[in-house]
């Protein structure tokens, strides 16, 4: 998907519908309804991983933050797509993932990649982004920015040895580092799959 069919489909959504009115309707409809879905899941997922993390760098700071990514972020992210109705899913993912389960896949890569170079030149990024995979599935993502100060803490430039150390040694192959306030630092993807029931 390129920049500018995305930077499209991003401000025109479901206000260009071609074809009869009643069609258009209907479009108009679906799409409300695919978005509606994308922020309920989205905002569970959010809600669910944020007040655990919370909790632990309150509790003992990013060492058990750490812990709490580690050992615990992937069962809560399947804990909560038990919780959603059939046919949908819910994830993260980053282009600078540290957990090689967040990587994304397909076409998600070249939207994360739009994301970035929409921020590149200083656009404000969209709310959410819907794409139609096909007649039956679409994907709704919720562009995830570095807004804290204390993300920066285990996703910046990590001056604690020891929290440094501890992460080399789980995500050998981290790439989730160096951000900054305000960088891109992935989505959250809803696949909303009308086919099951």
């Amino acid at each position: 998907m390129n920049i500018l069919k995305s930077i499209a489909f991003i401000t025109l959504g479901s206000s260009l519908l071609l074809g009869a009115p009643q069609q258009a309707k209907q479009q108009d409809k679906q799409f409300q309804n695919v978005v509606n879905i994308g922020k309920k899941s989205s905002l569970l997922l959010l809600k669910t991983l944020g007040s655990n993390m919370k909790r632990h760098m309150k509790a003992g700071g990013p060492m058990q933050a750490l812990d709490f990514c580690s050992q615990e972020a992937y069962n809560l992210t399947q804990q909560v797509n038990k919780k959603l109705p059939s046919g949908i899913t819910v994830k993260r993912i980053s282009a600078k993932y540290r957990n090689p389960v967040n990587q994304p896949q397909g076409s998600e890569k070249e939207v994360l990649s739009s994301l970035k170079k929409l921020q590149s030149l200083h656009v404000i990024l969209p709310k959410q982004i819907v794409q139609k995979v096909n007649a039956q599935t679409y994907k709704y993502y919720k562009p995830l920015v570095i807004n804290k100060q204390v993300c920066l803490k285990c996703h910046g430039n990590i001056k604690n040895k020891d929290l440094k150390r501890a992460i080399d040694e789980r995500y050998p192959q981290d790439k989730a580092k160096h951000y900054k306030m305000g960088d891109l630092r992935g989505a959250i993807v809803v696949t909303i799959d009308k086919s099951v029931k």
